[in-house]
């Protein structure tokens, strides 16, 4: 199910979709209307401080899962999806979790153009990279972990969290769909100088070569789409 809606309304289905033992799959697929500033749980303390430095009419919030700094809105399309604890697209360990998500997108970018790939486990320590590092580790896009989407160029399109419960485990998954204003992301963050590396780092979907120009919405319904047919 496709809906628009707050960082804080996605929060909020998580959390209620969680709240009891999970008993089947369940997804939806998020637009933002307005950019926000989601900051991983670990980035609790710089609430305030963040806050105070976001541009006006920015809202900052914490979510429940670790990671990065988020700067969600207009160009970004979430995706949240909440399966059984022994559910099996879970895998057999915390990072295999993460698989079939990232692949789900893949399949999704390849079928429009965009030459994306899943970044695999094995890549990452190959290229000296233990899960979780990253060039700017403060930033979601900033860093790379196993599973994550990127572009033929090595640039990431896609970032995955997740949160475990007794009753469940939630997944979350963000895109660019279109290229952000990084600068409203690092100086509220207080590294105004790292928005030029963090646009290097990342891709947009509208910007890869011989890509079909599909817009937010037609991307939320693809998305949507290909959930329903492997969970539905």
């Amino acid at each position: 199910m496709r809906a628009e809606a707050t960082i804080a309304d996605e929060h909020a289905w998580v959390a209620e979709a969680l709240a009891a033992p999970v008993e089947r799959a369940q997804w939806r697929v998020w637009r933002y209307p307005a950019a926000e500033i989601v900051l991983g749980c670990s980035q609790r303390a710089l609430h305030a401080e963040v806050g105070r430095r976001a541009a006006p009419g920015i809202d900052v919030s914490v979510r429940p899962s670790g990671g990065g700094a988020v700067l969600a809105g207009p160009w970004m399309i979430g995706v949240s999806v909440v399966l059984a604890p022994d559910d099996p697209l879970l895998g057999e360990s915390l990072v295999a979790s993460y698989r079939w998500l990232g692949e789900l997108h893949v399949r999704l970018m390849r079928e429009t153009g965009i030459e994306a790939r899943a970044v695999e486990p094995q890549r990452l320590r190959e290229a000296g990279l233990a899960p979780g590092a990253a060039t700017l580790r403060w930033a979601c896009f900033g860093a790379l972990s196993p599973w994550e989407v990127v572009d033929a160029a090595g640039r990431k399109l896609t970032g995955l969290a997740q949160q475990r419960r007794r009753t469940g485990v939630a997944l979350s998954a963000g895109t660019l769909v279109s290229r952000p204003d990084w600068r409203l992301l690092c100086d509220a963050l207080g590294a105004p100088d790292d928005a030029a590396q963090l646009d290097r780092l990342t891709a947009a979907c509208d910007e890869a070569p011989g890509a079909d120009r599909l817009g937010p919405d037609d991307w939320a319904q693809a998305i949507d789409a290909a959930l329903g047919r492997l969970l539905g």
